[in-house]
């Protein structure tokens, strides 16, 4: 049973190993099957404290096993639980008391029992709650995680085969009364579809590996072209969705998944294919302006050829331009000796004009310019929109002003009345790069 998995990642015998033991059956038959393998095994044993009887005495029981069999026990208890989802709270505790175990024994191994049954009960209960395609196939074998290998070796093999096993062995195990609990999901598809699907084919746990190992190869695929793109679509929780429509739809989707598991981490299990759904549309078909609130009051906003994820920073600057200068946004305002074209990224001044100093800062509530080309002034506010330039850019984009603070350029935007042709005189250019 273990053997296969061992050699695959050619873990020493000497190695320290962890083991997720609950004291149920499956736990137990895993403890038992690894024992003959390696020399150190801490059982790591996590009390959730719901209030089930006999929880105290599970703990009690996998200690003194332990200390039978020379094992190191370890043990966590949780004290309490916020109103939110009990599972993704229970499953985010008890994988962070693991990581402790692991790295206070200095081992990069977590093995636990999941098996054959437990990865179709996942694919179903993800395949019914509507979970995006990352989630679908379940779970894997080898897992590699920061620091350390999540490994479930016994994927192959249903609830009846441990049975079966500790039953020929006489491994000792406790009960879970509330696995039988008709209150969750996951039991009711435990007791009712897996027993009808077994029914229809006997191996059928094995149908549900092939298609998870599948679905996990086409995803890594997917994801590796999706995450490409993505690195140079999304910077600072805004990603840039100028030919949108150009991409494949499924990398679109997986472009939006791998954004949002990067923004929610370790509560991905609050995300489904309906918030890629709305997400897509919101891109596609709504206006500049349109919100959306995500679980864990997540804002997306999109503003033009731009959505933004989360709230975004906004520092106003002022800036001495004498010589070259970069911008806080990473820009550069260069000066130039000479400069053929003529386009809203050049600026011809003449220094009779103005008043120098010149300087460089992000707008102002009130500010106007006198636009090239017209009659009186307009405000900045209304240049921007007329422009399109997304409103969480505007709060810091770069506008030219002298030392009266008459505003004389927006680079890459709009011209003022200072500008000078190239028949004209002046004797300053700056060129926004």
């Amino acid at each position: 049973m273990i053997e296969e998995t061992i050699r695959k990642l050619k873990i020493d015998s000497k190695q320290p190993v962890v083991v997720a033991v609950s004291g149920g059956p499956d736990s137990m038959a895993l403890l038992s099957l690894l024992e003959p393998y390696f020399e150190t095994i801490i059982c790591a044993h996590v009390n959730h404290n719901t209030g089930r009887v006999g929880q105290d005495e599970d703990e009690k029981f996998v200690r003194e096993y332990s200390k039978k069999h020379h094992h190191i026990f370890e043990s966590m208890k949780i004290e309490e639980y916020n109103k939110n989802n009990f599972h993704n709270q229970a499953h985010k505790k008890r994988y962070h008391f693991f990581e402790m175990i692991l790295k206070k024994y200095h081992s990069e191994y977590l093995f636990t029992a999941h098996h054959g049954d437990d990865l179709m009960e996942t694919i179903l209960f993800r395949l019914i709650r509507g979970s995006t395609m990352e989630a679908l196939h379940g779970f894997s074998e080898i897992s590699r995680k920061n620091g350390y290998i999540v490994v479930r070796p016994l994927l192959k093999y249903t609830k009846f085969d441990l049975l079966q096993y500790n039953s020929q062995n006489h491994i000792p195990y406790r009960i879970d009364d509330s696995n039988e609990k008709d209150i969750y999901t996951r039991n009711r598809i435990r007791k009712n579809m897996l027993p009808f699907m077994k029914q229809e084919q006997k191996n059928v746990h094995l149908k549900f590996l092939k298609l998870s190992r599948e679905l996990e190869e086409m995803e890594n695929f997917i994801i590796k072209t999706a995450s490409d793109k993505k690195d140079v679509w999304f910077q600072n929780n805004v990603l840039d969705i100028s030919g949108w429509d150009c991409i494949d739809e499924i990398i679109a989707k997986r472009i939006l998944q791998l954004i949002l598991s990067d923004l929610y981490k370790e509560e991905r299990e609050l995300l489904q294919t309906i918030h890629i759904d709305l997400l897509q549309n919101l891109i596609l078909n709504m206006k500049s302006g349109t919100k959306l609130i995500f679980p864990n009051q997540l804002h997306i906003k999109k503003e033009y050829q731009t959505i933004l994820f989360g709230e975004q920073k906004k520092s106003s600057y002022q800036m001495k331009l004498e010589n070259d200068l970069v911008l806080p946004n990473g820009h550069e305002i260069k000066f130039l000796e000479e400069e053929e074209t003529d386009s809203n990224f050049i600026c011809r001044l003449r220094t009779e004009d103005i008043e120098l100093p010149l300087f460089v800062r992000t707008r102002k509530e009130k500010d106007k310019m006198q636009v090239k080309g017209l009659n009186g002034s307009k405000k900045i506010k209304e240049i921007f929109i007329n422009a399109k330039i997304p409103e969480h850019i505007r709060a810091t984009y770069p506008i030219v002003t002298d030392n009266t603070d008459k505003i004389v350029w927006i680079p890459g935007v709009k011209k003022s009345q200072f500008d000078k042709t190239k028949e004209e005189k002046y004797d300053i250019i700056l060129r926004y790069y």
